[in-house]
């Protein structure tokens, strides 16, 4: 990439990379030189259309990018002529004919991309006692009479009260008007879908259908940050119906929270945008779900959603700015419901929503869900629930006290900001260990079930490529160089071992290693210190989070370990442990929960006391704001070190052979030791901020 400073910056969305191309570039060029997976099939002719692409635009402060239509080339006349054949939605450009001009945000759809990212949340398996806030109901109602001049509806409540006990039934206003029509229909046999949530409020008829109708659905959603997931549940039977998921769009205006914050901040437009994107995503998977499980999307009456606090906010559509500074206030915190069709959410028009309630500032209620659904509050014994993604969501407790906060790790574990880092897609690398004699790599990547190392990788890696590093492998790598001794304690690349592998390369005044030399139109994967010191960042940030929760519980060990999220689900304990992003525990006790925030949005769906368990639960937990804590900056640079600097893990020790402490000259270590104490306490005071 024959690049200069003054070219433009090109960015990259959902992958984050970047870089610098000269004016007249095509935009699939500079993607496939940093890496970032387009679909291409005709060769560049613009006759395939898979290699679609969307230009974002706006002031995006975090990458100091001002992205606009007019950096960009013109429709011409292959573009053109595509849109004539084959249609050509007025946002997208076909990447292989679109020209780079100047600085730009480059949005990859996920509609277009056949090797998508994998996006791994699954439902529980685990029995839920059904008591939804939906309940079908089939009466007989008696024809009218001129002697009794009661009105249809009113006959209607008066036939629900006597075979189903309904009293002081309010109606949905859309359906007063239909009442009669339904009624008449079916020789006056009807199912009224009926909604009641807490004990003393008033149900209401959201539906009505002629004659009998045994079908209601509902649908348990988790918005996060990076991935949507939702789960089409029967809230008759309780049988999950499908499950599916989806990139959430919104990474396209700042990859980690606070970037959202800022772009709503920098842009008038910005929240509108924000949540009109997320709420197209949802209603897609809606789609997606009712179509793989054989339903009517309007046959759903109840949805159920868990967020992070700023993901809460925009889904609602609050101008999230006030999460973006400190004192970091809640428009609300409590459990908000409301109809779906106040959110634009395309289900059936009587359809209710309840979201759960928000712990805190940065603790929302996905961390509800996933407390509800793994209960620490119910245990004997000290549990830590972690839900580690771009910002760790972290719930320390048992039935006597449970405390919570959030540490910002940035995107950093799920490939961004990374070199070669990238999402769970297929040809990501995912598991890694490096000979600690030999210092020579085999890895295992999304797509094959063969090592490296194994007769028949190469042929069958050929069908998705090897691009690049996802979460789960790059705590691996960093682990696993720690463990053969590539790295210091301190995180720093011994370039002295240079000399016994040709893996140790120079990176300019540091040194890297070489994972793989990419293949032909496959590029070339390394780790540089520079991605060592972010995974160092945001691990610190989240041992640090840990460790204030321990001293305020006054225990210097937990009793076991939960990992919750989609990337938690594919971390291995035994490396997370040798990085220092949890606590020395029993290995045997560290077990990943999958999705258990959709979980606890699932038990919520389908028991309507969950709801009431979760809210009081909610209001029981202490909060600590890290950033009001003046031991987090040293707990923060104590744990820059692997595992730690200061804290034993001697429960580790006995299942891992842990290296002497190295301690690397200048010359060994580059430019990655000189400078490090003031470095991290930046770092440390930009974590707390």
């Amino acid at each position: 990439m024959n690049a200069s400073p003054t070219d433009p910056l090109v960015l990259f969305m959902p992958s984050g990379k970047r870089g610098r191309f000269p004016v007249g570039t095509p935009v699939l060029d500079a993607a496939r030189q940093l890496g970032v997976y387009i679909e291409s099939v005709c060769g560049g002719r613009a006759t395939c259309g898979r290699c679609q692409i969307e230009v974002q635009e706006g002031n995006f402060a975090k990458h100091k990018i001002v992205s606009s239509n007019d950096h960009i080339s013109p429709r011409g006349a292959k573009e053109e002529r595509y849109d004539r054949v084959r249609g050509l939605p007025e946002s997208r450009r076909l990447s292989c004919s679109a020209l780079i001009l100047g600085d730009l945000v480059v949005d990859v759809p996920q509609d277009t991309v056949v090797n998508a990212q994998v996006v791994r949340k699954a439902a529980s398996d685990r029995v839920i006692e059904r008591n939804a806030a939906i309940q079908m109901c089939y009466v007989e109602v008696d024809e009218p009479d001129m002697h009794k001049p009661l009105g249809d509806l009113d006959r209607l409540k008066a036939m629900l009260e006597k075979d189903w006990g309904w009293k002081d039934l309010r109606v949905a206003p859309h359906l007063i008007p239909q009442v009669q029509k339904i009624l008449r229909k079916e020789n006056w046999g009807v199912t009224a879908a009926i909604h009641k949530d807490m004990e003393f409020s008033r149900a209401t008829v959201v539906a009505l259908y002629p004659g009998l109708k045994n079908e209601a659905y509902g649908i348990a959603c988790d918005i996060g940050s990076t991935t949507i997931a939702m789960h089409l549940v029967s809230l008759l039977s309780g049988r999950v119906v499908a499950s599916s998921g989806t990139s959430n769009p919104q990474i396209r205006f700042g990859e980690d929270l606070m970037s959202r914050v800022s772009y709503v901040m920098m842009n008038p437009d910005g929240r509108e945008a924000m949540t009109k994107a997320v709420r197209e995503a949802v209603n897609g998977l809606i789609g997606k779900v009712c179509e793989e499980g054989g339903v009517d999307r309007h046959d759903i009456f109840d949805a159920v959603f868990v967020c992070n606090p700023i993901m809460h906010h925009l889904f609602l559509g609050i101008d999230p700015t006030e999460l973006g500074q400190a004192p970091f206030a809640l428009a609300v915190s409590g459990a908000v419901q409301g109809w779906t069709n106040d959110i634009e959410i395309d289900v059936n028009r009587g359809a209710r929503f309840y979201m759960l309630p928000c712990i805190a500032g940065h603790v929302g209620a996905d961390a509800a869900g996933a407390t509800l659904s793994e209960g620490p509050y119910r245990q004997d014994s000290m549990m830590l629930l972690v839900d580690v993604g771009t910002n760790a969501e972290i719930v320390l407790g048992n039935r006597h006290r449970v405390v919570a906060a959030s540490s910002p790790t940035g995107p950093a574990f799920e490939g961004a900001e990374i070199s070669s880092g990238q999402r769970a897609a297929p040809g990501a690398i995912e598991r890694i260990r490096i000979d600690p004699e030999t210092l020579e790599p085999k890895y295992r990547v999304i797509g094959t079930d063969k090592w490296s190392d194994e007769e028949g990788f190469e042929e069958e890696s050929w069908k998705t490529g090897i691009t690049g590093i996802c979460g789960s492998a790059i705590i691996e790598v960093v682990a696993e160089m720690y463990l053969s001794g590539i790295i210091s304690e301190d995180g720093v690349i011994d370039g002295s071992l240079a000399a016994r592998s040709p893996r140790i390369i120079q990176n300019g005044r540091t040194w890297s290693y070489l994972l793989r030399e990419g293949r032909e139109g496959e590029p070339r994967i390394t780790v540089t210190q520079n991605d060592i010191r972010a995974i160092q960042l945001a691990k610190a940030a989240l041992y640090a989070g840990v460790k204030l929760l321990m001293e305020k519980q006054s225990v210097e060990t937990v009793d076991t370990i939960r990992f919750a999220g989609a990337f938690g689900s594919f971390i291995d304990p035994k490396y997370a442990m040798v990085l220092g992003l949890i606590p020395d525990c029993e290995l045997a006790e560290v077990k990943a929960v999958g999705n258990a925030a959709g979980t606890g949005a699932l038990m919520a769906l389908l028991n309507r006391n969950h709801r009431r368990e979760i809210e009081r639960e909610v209001a029981r937990i202490e909060k600590i704001e890290t950033a009001l804590e003046p031991h987090f900056q040293q707990l923060f640079i104590d744990a820059m070190a692997l595992p730690n600097k200061v804290d034993p893990f001697p429960r580790l020790a006995e299942q891992v052979k842990l290296p002497p402490r190295k301690v690397l000259t200048d010359a060994e270590a580059g430019d990655g030791a000189p400078r490090r104490r003031s470095r991290e306490e930046r770092a440390a005071r930009r974590a707390r901020e």
